[in-house]
């Protein structure tokens, strides 16, 4: 019987665990290498902003379009142990949320899109900082806004996240995801010190909360709300 659910957890979360490992492997690589290596990989609000103005101005080159490109690449980077294990650990139980209602591809566009949006609003927030930003805490973050959207718009089953002994209400996941973004924001409100990319949580948060509650399909397993 234990086999079974290990082979079914593979067959419906395989992808999202192929890009679990994906992470641990260029975090590997990053420890190997060195930060000169990923630095270029980084997104410094300061370079977005000088590439954006570029852009408006129509002299945007090479290297603007690779400064966009870090919007993407800095959400598979990672500081240090403690880092990575704690986002892919909330990376997991939200991503495969996302995997069983929405199924695989909605999972990498909400990752993709989320991260952009995490990155974006960070960088509106920071437009001339120096100080480059790297984590996929804002697409994590996305993943929680993107479970909130679907529960505000239908009524979904209880999920079921390897390995939680049962399952959890979906109106307490949803608001783990409402407390999380509740403190990023006063954080940031507040001026909190640390080097912690409040703007790319909530931007990520946001993001995954509005693209969900205005174009997700209907989840799998869920009915509309009782009126």
């Amino acid at each position: 019987m234990r086999n079974d659910a290990v082979r079914e957890l593979f067959r419906e979360q395989g992808a999202l665990l192929g890009l679990i490992v994906v992470m641990f492997g260029i975090f590997f690589f990053q420890e190997v290498q060195g930060w000169e290596w990923y630095f270029p990989f980084m997104a410094i609000p300061a370079e977005i902003s000088g590439s954006w103005q570029n852009l408006r101005e129509g002299t945007a080159g090479i290297a603007d379009y690779k400064a966009f490109g870090t919007l993407i690449t800095y959400a598979f980077l990672h500081a240090d142990p403690e880092h990575i294990v704690y986002n892919m650990l909330f990376l997991w139980v939200f991503a495969a949320l996302a995997v069983e209602l929405l199924g695989v591809r909605w999972m990498f566009g909400i990752f993709v899109f989320t991260a952009v949006s995490g990155g974006i609003f960070d960088v509106v927030l920071n437009a001339n900082s120096p100080v480059p930003m790297l984590g996929a805490s804002g697409a994590l973050m996305g993943f929680e806004g993107a479970y909130l959207g679907l529960a505000t718009r239908w009524a979904l089953p209880e999920p079921h996240i390897w390995p939680m002994a049962r399952p959890v209400s979906p109106g307490q996941l949803a608001l783990i995801g409402v407390l999380g973004v509740a403190i990023d924001y006063t954080s940031l409100m507040s001026h909190a010190p640390g080097n912690v990319a409040y703007g790319a949580h909530i931007g990520g948060f946001v993001g995954g909360l509005v693209l969900t509650a205005l174009a997700a399909p209907r989840p799998r397993g869920a009915t509309a709300h009782q009126r």
